[in-house]
């Protein structure tokens, strides 16, 4: 089955199109104007989802249309095996129940079910930072669904889910980090499955990999300049003030994210921010650079708007670009 999403030509704000060709329906096809809809300046075509689906209203959106891909699937096999026909009026209307779903349930078995049970069951003796990793490890799993177009159960995965995960992470640019730290997990899941009397294939995700050095990325003086003088649109705007609060504090993503300007203090006419950092547990003061300063005042004296590090990864790459630096940004903070 082949899922095609695209936008007509006409109109700033469209709506999401959809074409459905099943070859076991013999190459019939299926047309669909969806309730969901964007700017066409936010689509990629050639990806067929938002441009940045790491912003939150289009991470939303994108997960609805992983999440048509995979029930629409399930809908058609289900049809199939109770040799019942598939009517355009029939899939129109399990498409648009899709999209205007509030919740999405997942059945006892599904890997999904598992996981949520599992972080769920551990939120209470995890540290935050770890908890918000499990939830992107979660996130990716409900993104691989889309791409393989099926739902995935914790009795069915083996040794061809590492060799289909790896695919997809490769394809999503994803850091080999990211992507042998969720298999990791969903070996950890299919234990939990296992103590909870779920036989599994866990024994068959045996992962072997090749340990490689991390590249560290640094900016000169220069570069961070150059940065600070690229005009960028509104919605990277607080990705790049973030990025020249890093650069001038020296500060991890997990610590710098936090920045409150409670924690701001004057100590000998210097301003000085007083925080602990996340994973030394040590109180630092830290005197604050006037680029921090002026960046404070500029949003209305208080620190740019919170994100979430896949969504400031992906900002601070396009910030790159624009300013015309050849290396990533991703991994800075």
């Amino acid at each position: 089955m082949t899922f095609e999403f695209f936008l007509p030509q006409n109109g700033t704000l469209k709506n999401i199109h959809l074409n459905i060709l099943d070859f076991s329906l013999k190459q019939q096809s299926f047309s669909f104007r969806t309730p969901l809809r964007i700017h066409g300046d936010q689509w990629d075509k050639s990806k067929q989802r938002p441009v940045n689906i790491y912003l939150k209203k289009y991470k939303k959106l994108n997960t609805i249309l992983d999440h048509i891909k995979v029930k629409v699937s399930e809908y058609v096999k289900k049809r199939l095996e109770q040799r019942k026909t598939i009517s355009q009026r029939g899939l129109s209307k399990e498409v648009h129940r899709i999209c205007i779903e509030k919740t999405q349930s997942y059945h006892e078995n599904s890997l999904l079910h598992y996981m949520k049970h599992y972080i769920n069951s551990r939120k209470e003796l995890i540290c935050h930072s770890t908890y918000k990793r499990y939830l992107v490890f979660y996130r990716l799993m409900k993104r691989f669904e889309g791409f393989l177009m099926k739902r995935l159960d914790v009795e069915n995965i083996n040794s061809d889910f590492i060799n289909d995960f790896i695919i997809f992470g490769q394809n999503e640019e994803y850091s080999e980090n990211t992507i042998y730290r969720s298999i990791h997990f969903v070996k950890t899941i299919l234990n939990f499955a296992e103590r909870k009397g779920i036989k599994t294939k866990v024994r068959e995700l045996e992962i072997r990999r090749e340990k490689q050095k991390k590249a560290v990325i640094t900016l000169s003086e220069e570069e961070i300049i150059r940065i600070k003088n690229t005009e960028v649109p509104q919605e990277l705007q607080s990705a790049k003030d973030w990025l020249l609060i890093s650069c001038y504090t020296g500060q991890r993503f997990s610590d710098f994210m936090k920045f409150n300007v409670e924690k701001i203090t004057r100590i000998s006419g210097k301003v000085c921010l007083s925080f602990i950092q996340q994973k030394t547990q040590k109180k630092i003061l830290l005197p604050l650079h006037p680029t921090v300063v002026n960046t404070i005042h500029r949003n209305d004296n208080s620190f740019p708007k919170v994100m979430d590090i896949q969504e400031y990864n992906a900002a601070i790459k396009e910030i790159a670009r624009r300013s015309g630096l050849n290396e990533s940004l991703t991994g800075l903070g």
